[in-house]
């Protein structure tokens, strides 16, 4: 058995990349698990191993007491002497028990080391391997699709292992077979009973990321920088980068020359757009670069409240906002601050409404209306109503004094018996100008 164990080590650490310090704690482990199940479990029983020759000493460690309170623990002063003439009160008596090869224990012990020490030996190579890929987690993988499971899940085979593709992490409409390659972002590794467990991801954003490392060299020597990415998987991205030199368009260099380098990450998928913006410390002019190809006509910065109200064309508002809403949904993640849109007619309509309010509303103004407007405040009836949370939603600069008094003012308005019977079927649709028309007519 003393040959065997020292082929175990020289094989084993050869091919499984363990070193023989680990192994021979393994062998030890194996031996004293062993030696419990032949001398009972509760023994304080210890092993020396010689690396050598493959044998090992098996031997157990008492303290001398001179009232055994514990006997898995302790031995007492006369039983010690027994073995020891000179010991004392307080020493450690270490009585051996066996030594020699792994037989000697028995065969049931010897089967039992054996078993021990081969669960070790894969737990250490499953650690191994564990930690060899731990370093990878981030990066871009390829690999081919080995199966399919019931539930959409598909099993890459990416080399020494294999990897999960979470049906929640793969793009939507895209469909793989057997067979085929696929490149994903390694986005974590879990060390699990079966081994380390791979988990692959196509939507999150750093797999755009690393795709435009690998197309654009800028990128990879930290020349571009990518600041920010949103994207919504198999319909858009948009992707802000800034260059560190003014001499290099950072856009230009992500899209490459007649498109060459986008036109390589745009492979990767089949249908998702992405849209390049170079970075511009305006805020303002930065918007009407996110929400391109639509015309801007105007943008209002709201700085304290963190949003952008903008104006654009009436035929290019369903164009601004995208299809279900993705591109101005996208340019806010983007840019971190909400955005609100409207159409050019829109916005004139808010502000007719404000100069014809003045002739019912004392003190009402152009601002005053568009803040109400803002609030969620279209009709009369709305400002008679309108609540704390609407007031907190008024920008700073707004005399909420005023804004009281008018909601005052419009309860007044709405409280004619004549005035009601006229607008009660269509005043919750009403503009705040044909509203207050009516109020004016009526008053």
């Amino acid at each position: 058995m003393s040959t065997e164990l020292k082929r175990i080590i020289e094989q084993v650490g050869k091919e499984k990349d363990i070193s023989k310090k680990v192994l021979i704690d393994t062998i030890k482990t194996a031996v004293l698990s062993a030696a419990k199940k032949k001398y009972g479990s509760q023994r304080p029983i210890s092993v020396l191993f010689d690396e050598e020759t493959g044998t090992f000493d098996i031997h157990e460690s008492y303290r001398i007491a001179q009232n055994v309170e514990d006997p898995t623990q302790e031995v007492s002063l006369e039983e010690a002497r027994e073995y020891n003439e000179s010991a004392e009160v307080g020493d450690v008596l270490e009585r051996h028990l066996e030594s020699g090869d792994l037989m000697n224990l028995g065969r049931i012990a010897a089967q039992t080391a054996k078993q021990v020490l081969m669960q070790r030996i894969r737990e250490i190579e499953r650690e191994n391997i564990y930690n060899e890929l731990i370093s990878r987690k981030g990066e871009l993988v390829s690999g081919i699709v080995q199966r399919i499971d019931r539930g959409g899940n598909i099993v890459v085979n990416i080399g020494k292992t294999d990897a999960l593709l979470p049906s929640s992490e793969q793009i939507w409409g895209e469909h793989y077979s057997q067979g085929d390659r696929i490149r994903a972002y390694l986005l974590d590794i879990r060390l699990e009973g079966r081994g380390p467990q791979l988990i692959l991801s196509r939507t999150h954003p750093q797999f755009l990321v690393r795709l435009f490392e690998l197309e654009v060299p800028e990128i990879r020597n930290g020349l571009v920088e990518i600041l920010n990415i949103a994207r919504e998987p198999g319909m858009r991205s948009k992707v802000l980068v800034k260059s560190k030199d003014p001499n290099v368009d950072p856009a230009g260099a992500c899209v490459g020359v007649r498109g060459s380098r986008i036109q390589n990450v745009l492979q990767e998928f089949r249908s998702e757009r992405i849209d390049v913006i170079p970075y511009h410390k305006d805020i303002e002019h930065l918007a009407q670069k996110a929400l391109a190809p639509c015309e801007i006509l105007n943008v209002v910065a709201l700085e304290e409240h963190k949003t952008l109200e903008i104006t654009v064309p009436d035929e290019q508002l369903s164009l601004a906002i995208g299809k279900k809403g993705v591109n101005v949904r996208l340019a806010s993640k983007l840019l971190g601050w909400n955005i609100d849109i409207r159409s050019k007619s829109e916005v004139q309509k808010i502000r007719q409404l404000a100069k014809e309010s003045v002739k019912f509303l004392q003190d009402m103004d152009e601002a005053l209306a568009l803040a109400l407007n803002s609030a969620g405040v279209e009709t009369l009836d709305d400002l008679s109503k309108m609540g704390e949370n609407q007031f907190e939603k008024l920008p700073p600069d707004v005399d909420r004094g005023l804004a009281s008094t008018l909601k005052r003012r419009a309860k007044e308005l709405l409280s004619p018996a004549s005035f009601r019977s006229a607008t009660k079927e269509n005043q919750e649709t009403e503009s705040l100008a044909q509203v207050t028309e009516g109020a004016g007519t009526n008053g």
